[in-house]
């Protein structure tokens, strides 16, 4: 496809992807950043609505070469590659480390109706999840455990977020993800499909080891998960059919955001796949 020209830090397309580092901007031209080899090289390969997610493609000169792949596989898909000098990629990526690869994607959220219409059998909805970090994990987490959908209810932090695009880890581009959903309206909308909600909170009546000793997670099921300070309000925690707590066995005060969902996500895929085994990790 021929060596892409090196850009200049000026040019108006360093311009415009800069400006994707600010929210307002991001939601006015429907893009985001995607930063690093794993997430650039998973932006590549997806497609939303037909078309291509990946809209261009910047990199330094020694991170085009280490990741040749990638960036003959966004030529191949007619995506603009521009080689840029380290500043602008610096400026760009917003990490101390910059990995010399960013790419710019158009949104990929998928309509909440459209999540209830394939009949999910796991799905994690973050409730007023404020810290990019942890919701970029918890997708991650949901992504591994093998759930069909996230849902963020519009208290929460936004998706593109770079912080929560890094933290996903390219699991953004896995599975459908919806955004700005109330929360009431997503529990009445994954009750109405047949899914069991279960608020996640360290003070819930059930125990999650009793949950599953007492067979009662093997259908379909969804997480929701609060706050990183104060859990889930008394009114979101109304709303699910069952309060469930992680239980601490030592002495931990408690277990942070991410890794309580990732112990509620596997105990359901567990649950729900108990029949046929789990699937193997190096069989994805």
């Amino acid at each position: 496809m021929g060596t892409p020209e090196l850009i200049s830090p000026r040019s108006p397309r360093v311009a415009a992807a800069k400006r994707l580092t600010r929210r307002s901007f991001r939601g006015k031209e429907r893009q985001f950043i995607a930063e690093g080899p794993q997430a650039v090289r998973e932006a590549v390969e997806h497609r939303s609505d037909g078309r291509a997610t990946l809209m261009e493609l910047f990199a330094t000169v020694e991170a085009a070469e280490r990741y040749a792949d990638i960036v003959d596989a966004a030529q191949a898909a007619g995506v603009r590659v521009h080689l840029a000098p380290d500043e602008v990629l610096a400026e760009v990526s917003q990490t101390v480390t910059p990995q010399g690869i960013v790419g710019v994607c158009r949104f990929l959220d998928s309509p909440f109706e459209e999540i209830l219409a394939a009949k999910p059998r796991l799905v994690a909805v973050l409730a007023h999840v404020r810290d990019p970090g942890n919701a970029g994990t918890v997708l991650r987490c949901a992504d591994a455990a093998g759930a069909d959908a996230v849902v963020l209810t519009d208290a929460s932090v936004d998706l593109y977020n770079p912080k929560s695009v890094r933290a996903s880890v390219g699991s953004i581009f896995h599975l459908p993800v919806a955004v700005g959903v109330p929360v009431e309206q997503a529990v009445s909308g994954l009750k109405a499909a047949g899914v069991r909600i279960l608020a996640a909170d360290g003070a819930g009546d059930d125990d999650l080891d009793d949950e599953l000793d007492a067979g009662t997670m093997g259908g379909p099921s969804a997480w929701v998960f609060g706050n990183e300070a104060w859990g889930l309000p008394a009114e979101t925690r109304a709303l699910a059919d069952a309060v469930v707590r992680v239980p601490i066995h030592g002495r931990a005060e408690s277990l942070n955001l991410a890794t309580a969902a990732a112990v509620c996500l596997y105990a359901s895929a567990r649950a729900q796949r108990a029949s046929g085994g789990c699937r193997s990790v190096t069989s994805n």
